[in-house]
């Protein structure tokens, strides 16, 4: 009984993401086609290819943003946010393309407006609805696993508290199974079923059929216990999981690799492979490229002001660490009388006189960072990532700070977590570098091309209110 709950569920997992990514699809180019029609416009094979190019854009974007993974517990209103910056990005590509190709006179721009709004008013219903069957389906008792936890302890309540946030998983937990809780009891929620028994009672009741599917969360420590639970339940046909004690060490970004068959998992690694990498890229340079733009004439006037004010050039480059601790030229305006670049940088304090009038409103309002956009478009830096610090610094504090290094696994941004969660500014004590690199080591644990999107809204909202930006 329990495999084929575990067949069912598997064939209903593969077969989701290929029939959201087909509805996805139909809709689009659905919707373009709807939209001309009634506008009382024609309908040509080259509405069909637009339609079909928009379809196509949408489903890498949404690739890249992870929309299609059935095991991703987020909420719906951030699945809806998602769906609607897939729909924003490929609506400006094809604009992008339209006006490259001198297109734009074959579009008609009220009725791509009305494909806008329509289309992403369909994607938002339809992926609601969607969930909604799937979340009831995977609920009834039929699709139910029930499935238990072998070892009582932080890692298994973790554990367990994670795939029960998430209705899509279709696990029933049944409870906490140990030979050895003394002293190792943690605090299990009243909603949550707690110790259940010894491990030979995990076995039979798995024998049984009782339970489909068992997580081992033992120790390392216990590798003979582990062993001997195995073998055991090797003599039935429920599926088993261990769950590796890694807590034991500061995981970065964990994934599974395999080598000849021989699987490995990472602990100090980059999240941003494979399409991350190039979803995240094509933010940057779409970020960059109209910030830029933008800020064209400001930077203009910035870049006058500076040669009118301060006897010295107007642009300042540093050398930074960059990714895996490569050398970069970083650029900003001038905001001092000095270009100091050597083995020994202090850092630039409040009142501090290198510090000329107009550089402390640059750097008050970070308007110095501007030209480091030009960084993103050349691709050393990202519009989003841990802020590069001056080579020296980052020599003293590698020395200070356990991990530190492991912040430039990414591309070092214009803007972070740290900055937006106040510590931005002078570091005059080492905890609050401390706090900044345990803030960078998070970003990069929990990178997502939505938490970028997050960052950059909550940078505009908070670059003026820091007190200790000098």
């Amino acid at each position: 009984m329990a495999s084929n709950v575990d067949r069912d569920i598997r064939e209903h997992r593969n077969a989701w993401p290929m029939l959201l990514r087909f509805v996805d699809c139909i809709i689009i180019v659905g919707t373009y086609a709807l939209s001309r029609w009634l506008l009382g416009q024609e309908i040509s094979d080259l509405t069909l290819a637009a339609g079909m190019m928009g379809a196509l854009l949408f489903v890498l974007f949404a690739e890249g943003t992870g929309i299609y993974r059935v095991e991703r517990a987020v909420s719906p209103d951030r699945d809806l946010a998602v769906v609607t910056l897939n729909w924003i990005c490929t609506l400006t590509v094809l604009l992008v393309f339209a006006f490259f190709l001198k297109m734009g006179a074959n579009f008609s721009r009220i009725s791509f407006a009305a494909w806008g709004i329509l289309g992403l008013s369909v994607l938002a219903c339809n992926r609601m609805c969607l969930r909604a069957m799937l979340e009831t389906l995977i609920r009834s008792p039929h699709h139910q696993r029930r499935f238990a936890i072998a070892g009582m302890n932080p890692l298994g309540l973790q554990l367990a508290q994670s795939i029960q946030s998430n209705p899509l998983h279709g696990l029933n937990f049944v409870g906490f199974f140990d030979d050895r809780i003394e002293g190792r009891r943690c605090d299990i929620p009243e909603d949550m079923p707690g110790y259940q028994g010894k491990l030979n009672e995990l076995i039979e009741r798995a024998k049984q059929g009782e339970i489909a599917t068992v997580y081992i969360t033992l120790p390392m420590r216990a590798e003979s216990r582990i062993r001997s639970l195995l073998d055991q339940l090797s003599d039935s046909t429920i599926s088993v999981y261990i769950v590796p004690d890694f807590f034991v060490f500061e995981l970065l970004h964990s994934r599974w690799t395999n080598h000849g068959g021989i699987p490995a998992v990472s602990v100090f690694e980059t999240p941003l492979y494979g399409v991350d990498g190039w979803a995240k890229r094509v933010l940057d340079v779409a970020a960059a490229a109209a910030a830029l733009i933008a800020a064209a004439p400001m930077m203009l006037a910035v870049a006058m002001i500076i040669k009118l004010t301060s006897p010295g050039p107007i642009f300042f480059r540093q050398k930074r660490y960059g990714l895996d601790g490569r050398e970069i030229w970083v650029w900003k305006f001038r905001s001092m009388r000095v270009c100091d670049n050597g083995p020994v940088i202090k850092q630039a304090t409040k009142g501090d006189p290198r510090i000329t009038p107009f550089g402390a409103f640059l750097r008050k309002s970070s308007l110095d960072e501007l030209p480091q956009l030009f960084n993103v478009l050349q691709g050393n830096m990202s519009m989003v990532g841990p802020r590069p610090h001056a080579t020296a610094h980052n020599e003293q504090y590698r020395r200070l700070i356990r991990g530190y290094m492991l912040r430039h696994k990414v591309k070092p941004g214009i803007t972070g977590l740290a900055q937006v969660e106040g510590f931005r500014g002078e570091t005059d004590t080492l905890d609050k570098m401390e706090k900044r690199v345990e803030l960078d080591h998070r970003y990069i644990r929990e990178w997502s091309i939505w938490l970028d999107v997050k960052i950059l809204l909550k940078t505009f909202l908070v670059v003026w209110k820091q007190p200790t930006a000098y």
